[in-house]
Order: C-alpha cells, then sequence, then structure tokens
C-alpha cells in the first residue's frame, strides 16, 4: 500500500510540474487557384484532332472519328484485342464516357 501511495504522489507531482501551455497558430491565406478544363488546355475548346491526339495518349489504337459535333466529341479505337467508344468533353478535352463495343 506505501508503494502504491508513492507512486500516485509522484505521478501527481510531475503533471504538476509540467506546463501546460497551448500556443495558437498563425492563420496564413490560402490562394486557390482553379482552371476549369485540364492543364493542357486551361479550360479553352479542344479540337476533334486534339481529341484524337489525347486518345491515342491514353493508350488507344486505330482511332477513328465518330461524331465531332456538339458538346461531346465521339471516337472508337481499340485497345489490346477490345474494341471501344470513347467521348470527350469537347470544352475541356476531358474523357466523359468510355463504352466496350461487342464485336
Amino acid at each position: 500500500m506505501r508503494n502504491n501511495t508513492a507512486t500516485i504522489f509522484g505521478i501527481v507531482l510531475c503533471l504538476l510540474a509540467t506546463p501546460v501551455v497551448v500556443v495558437p497558430t498563425p492563420a496564413h491565406a490560402v490562394t486557390v487557384n482553379i482552371n476549369i478544363g485540364s492543364n493542357l488546355n486551361n479550360g479553352r475548346p479542344i479540337s476533334c484532332r486534339d481529341g484524337e491526339r489525347r486518345i491515342r495518349d491514353r493508350g488507344f489504337r486505330d482511332v477513328r472519328r465518330v461524331d465531332c459535333r456538339g458538346r461531346f466529341f465521339v471516337y472508337r479505337a481499340w485497345r489490346g484485342s477490345q474494341r471501344f467508344e470513347i467521348a470527350l468533353d469537347s470544352r475541356n478535352g476531358r474523357v466523359s464516357d468510355v463504352r466496350r463495343i461487342r464485336r
């Protein structure tokens, strides 16, 4: 019992001797730069040829243009032994849909 009392007394003394200081961290201003579109075109519309090049850069081959009018450009291409239909957003060049086509 005497050992437990000495241990508790030692812990209490350590806790009382330890200073508790909470220093707030200074606030810094944050600048957020948000652009619509990808980094390559900075939000500008892409051409049909640019879309074809982007699809090739993503690993597709034999890229064929299906429809390059309107908001979405549609292409058909091969990857491996499978055929895909890919839709790109014409306003920013991002891939919006990829569908596998059955033979």
